[in-house]
Formats: C-alpha cells, structure tokens, sequence
C-alpha cells in the first residue's frame, strides 16, 4: 500500500485537508466581501465563516466521513447540517479561548499572537474532529 492511500485511510488527516481547504474559503470570501463588497471585517466575517462551514461540512460528509453521514430524507440531512453548525461554533470558541488564554497569560515567546493563533487552530481542530466523527457524522437516522 502506498503511503498515500495509508494516509488518506486516517480520517483525522482527512478531516485536516478539509479543513485547509475550508481556511481557503473562509481567507478568500472575506477578501471579498471586505475589498469588493465593502463589508466591515465583523460582517465579512459572519459570511466567510458560514460559506467555509458549507465547504467544509460537505467536504467532512463527502470524503472524511462519507461512510457514516446521514442518508435518506432532507431532515436527516439538515439534522447532521445543524449538528455540524454547533460543533463548529462550539470548536471556533476554544479555538479563540487558547489563542486569547496565550495572549493574555503566556511569557514570551509563547504570547506570540502567531503562535497563538496556531495553537488555536490546532485546538480547534482537534475539538471539532473529535465533535464531528463522535456527534454530527454518526451513520444514524434521527427520528422523524
């Protein structure tokens, strides 16, 4: 087996492409909406969190779970979409508690907001993985 089928069999490495994939988005559409469409960095936000969730809850439902997202009706659909929503939010606030705990408390160089921000993502990471494969993309139906 190569070593790229053996990664790509680790759903916490597929769960970290999307989600690089979803940084893409989120940098990219607020961008946009800040350059282009004159949004203010908190409004531009709102949109570019929400479209890399889109990407990212797709992505999650079509490569790193695919086994285990729901199927059949439009609710059970929109079931795992809220679940996935509320683990993210819940995932983005550790994300900025470990970054704003680092600023706030750390002795340098460990109060870096660079650093920081990377072991904010990575703590976000990890919470929303462990949200995402354990509550959102469980392979149930929820009841009608």
């Amino acid at each position: 087996m190569s070593w790229t089928r053996a990664l790509a069999r680790l759903s916490f490495l597929r769960f970290a492409v999307i989600g690089g994939l979803g940084f893409v988005v989120d940098s990219t559409v607020l961008a946009v909406d800040t350059n282009w469409l004159g949004l203010d960095p908190f409004k531009g936000r709102v949109l570019s969190i929400f479209c890399a969730m889109i990407c990212t809850w797709l992505g999650n439902r079509y490569f790193t779970f695919a086994a285990r997202r729901a199927r059949g009706s439009i609710s059970a659909i929109f079931h795992e979409w809220s679940k996935f929503v509320a683990a993210n939010i819940v995932g983005a606030l550790v994300n900025y508690g470990a970054y704003a705990a680092l600023l706030h408390f750390a002795q340098a160089p460990y109060n870096n907001k660079y650093f920081a921000l990377v072991i904010g993502v990575l703590a976000g990471l990890v919470f929303n993985f462990t949200l995402s494969k354990k509550l959102v993309f469980t392979g149930r139906t929820p009841p009608l």
